[in-house]
């Protein structure tokens, strides 16, 4: 299956959440089985060869993707998540969205010291949430070898925003002008 064909199966749905906004809904593609299989095939293609320990997958549409991609590649997966979602000990950095804040946590110790890991998660719009995840498994002494999505918005800048704060990224899919 091509990348086109990929695109495809992605639906755009004008003016969600707010007007102006094309929301680019990656669970049609997800819904779809040999779609779902082959974004999971490029995926392993992309991160098998940095030979890492940890998948880390971005509440909430990363968990699958993130999930899917630790099993191919036979290695843990961790959740990071939304303030407040975790029981126990939990770790977490505060970020700054366009209007307000959030928080990102995951368990305390969960991502030993030294771990190669790849920051997974569907769609990099801003950046915004992406950079805090990475800077969180920065402070808990990971390496993130790579930040991997499935889609790529380029107008809105996160995956440059990445790359200058020296995370590597790449995506699949790009929707340009949007």
């Amino acid at each position: 299956m091509s990348i086109d064909s990929l695109t495809a199966l992605i639906r755009t749905i004008p003016d969600f959440p707010k007007p102006g906004i094309m929301f680019r809904d990656v669970t049609t593609l997800l819904a779809d089985g040999p779609g779902f299989a082959e974004l999971v095939d490029r995926l392993v293609n992309v991160a098998r060869p940095l030979d890492v320990d940890l998948i880390v997958g971005i509440e909430a549409r990363g968990f699958i993707l993130g999930a899917a991609l630790a099993h191919a590649l036979g290695k843990g997966f961790v959740p990071v998540r939304k303030k407040g979602k975790l029981p126990g000990k939990v770790v977490g950095i505060d970020y700054v969205l366009e209007y307000g804040t959030d928080r990102l946590e995951l368990h305390e110790g969960q991502v030993p010291q030294g771990a190669r890991v790849i920051l997974v998660d569907d769609l990099i719009a801003t950046g915004g949430t992406a950079l805090a995840a990475a800077q969180l498994l920065r402070e808990q002494g990971a390496s993130v070898l790579m930040a991997l999505f499935a889609v790529d918005l380029p107008d809105l800048g996160g995956k440059t925003a990445l790359e200058a704060d020296g995370v590597a990224s790449q995506a699949l899919i790009v929707f340009e002008g949007e």
